[in-house]
């Protein structure tokens, strides 16, 4: 592992953290600032001359200022000679703006895809992009990991007493009948339409519900107002207390505090987001380091992606 080199920018330096120790390396030095006028500097402080380069960075709140800085220092690792960068981007930004619903509407993640490839990546480590197809968008190689092995595994830890697994939209069945079949038990699918963005409303339920603990999948969690619909719809289905799982846990505004429901028993996130202890007690925060190291390894050392991929 001498010649790798991992950097973080500032959306996620604790998980930066945790991935090198998962490989046993001395995360890099950079400094990052902002100038006065608002713009961004970088400036490595070791060599990257015919290093393999990895640069940990969520697209997280704020994402402009974010993928900006990721861009900047992905142009400072080329011009300081590193062999490949790689960009380990947990979270993909404006991956739900991924094909037009209406006319004139922005392809916002096939955007982003050509932009990291212009600036120089040869390799995107993402987990559990909103859309699989947005893989196809980048002409460059992209390893979609996924947390939904780590996220079965705790699930599993906590013997659910007459479990089913919901989906909270159409879009998420084949995820929640995969969880489903793993787990042994039925699921279910909700039907709602979507007045504006960041709105939601429960207008179906397919599937028996009533006295049976819910398990509400999703890939990530922002306002927290779906959510909530969900959870209301169903208990008034006669469900018991749902436990919500998502790998990335947005929570714009006031979603922790949303989510502090008395018909939500825990929600079940991953670290690819960095909230800095902002979780009450119903929050479990499942770490995805030893998945990306694992990965990292894979990718410099040889083999194959796959074999992190039990189910």
């Amino acid at each position: 592992m001498s010649n790798i080199k991992v950097f973080s920018g500032s959306s996620n330096l604790p998980l930066a953290k945790k991935i090198t120790e998962q490989l046993g390396v001395t995360l890099g030095e950079v400094t990052i600032s902002r100038q006065q006028s608002g713009e961004i500097y970088v400036s490595y402080d070791e060599s990257l001359r015919n290093c393999d380069v990895f640069l940990v960075q969520s697209l997280s709140h704020p994402v402009n200022e974010h993928l900006v800085e990721l861009l900047i220092m992905m142009d400072a690792a080329k011009r300081a000679s590193a062999k490949t960068i790689n960009i380990v981007m947990p979270y993909y930004g404006y991956a739900r703006q991924e094909r037009k619903s209406a006319p004139r509407e922005p392809i916002s993640a096939k955007m982003v895809a050509d932009v990291l490839t212009t600036a120089g990546a040869n390799r995107i480590i993402t987990i559990d992009l909103h859309a699989d197809p947005i893989q196809g968008f980048f002409d460059i190689t992209v390893d979609h990991l996924t947390a939904l092995d780590t996220i079965i595994d705790y699930l599993r830890s906590k013997n659910i007493v007459n479990p089913v697994v919901v989906s909270p939209d159409a879009g998420r069945a084949t995820v929640a009948e995969k969880l489903a079949g793993l787990i042994d038990c039925p699921f279910a699918i909700m039907i709602k339409n979507r007045p504006a963005h960041n709105q939601s409303e429960i207008t179906h339920i397919i599937g028996e519900v009533e006295g049976m603990t819910p398990i509400i999948i999703e890939d990530l969690i922002d306002t927290g107002s779906t959510i909530v619909n969900v959870v209301e719809a169903l208990k008034k289905r006669g469900a018991h207390n749902a436990f919500i799982c998502a790998t990335h846990g947005l929570f714009s505004s006031n979603a922790v505090q949303k989510l502090d429901h008395p018909n939500i028993e825990e929600i079940v996130i991953t670290d690819t987001i960095n909230h800095d202890g902002e979780y009450t007690d119903k929050f479990v925060v499942l770490p995805m380091s030893p998945l990306i190291g694992t990965a990292i390894k894979i990718i410099t050392e040889g083999g194959s992606i796959a074999t992190l991929f039990k189910s």
